[in-house]
């Protein structure tokens, strides 16, 4: 998609597959995001979020363009938040498109970068990417189950963001880019 295509268009983004519910807007040239730590509650919580970033943001609830963290996360959270993107995208007839949630911990940055979520007993779910603009332009090496160490050494040197909340503008922006029509969850 053309920059002028991006600037235009109103892109929602969920993702609720770590404990964090991560909603974002891009909307009239402006960004507009609500991150919330809400554990285990993100079906409880994801409708009344959904409508009080629409209302901060001073748009009517819709979108033309949806995309949706695919994990690696919790089962139900990744299912909750995929079943109410899939919902609205049918709704409101527009493509739902999904992004790896590591994405949305990469950064913001011109750099290369190792990101990783826990996924016990000494192991992550992890990747190191290439950004250009904060858009994944790379993966160095993809999302997979690493062991602790072995991550580890492959994060040497770099910017490594772990175990933190998703953000909902990087992973709206990765998908305008690159989101998949064709996406899977991928479960913790």
């Amino acid at each position: 998609m053309s920059e002028q295509t991006v600037q235009a268009q109103t892109v929602l983004s969920i993702d609720s597959g770590t404990p964090y519910l991560s909603l974002g807007l891009l909307a009239n040239g402006q960004r507009f995001e609500r991150v919330l730590e809400v554990g285990r509650a993100a079906a409880e919580r994801l409708p009344a979020e959904l409508a009080a970033l629409y209302a901060g943001a001073g748009v009517p609830l819709g979108a033309e363009l949806i995309v949706v963290g695919t994990g690696p996360g919790s089962y139900t959270g990744l299912r909750v938040g995929a079943s109410y993107a899939l919902g609205l995208g049918r709704a409101w007839g527009v493509p739902v498109l999904g992004v790896p949630t590591l994405e949305g911990l990469a950064g913001e940055q011109d750099v290369t970068v190792a990101v990783s979520l826990d996924a016990r007993k000494e192991h992550v779910y992890g990747a190191v990417y290439r950004l250009a603009g904060g858009v994944v332009t790379e993966a160095l090496h993809p999302a997979a189950r690493y062991p602790l160490a072995a991550f580890e050494a492959l994060a040497a040197g770099l910017p490594w963001h772990r175990d933190g909340a998703p953000d909902p503008l990087l992973l709206a922006t990765n998908g305008l880019h690159h989101g998949r029509q064709d996406w899977e969850l991928a479960y913790l």
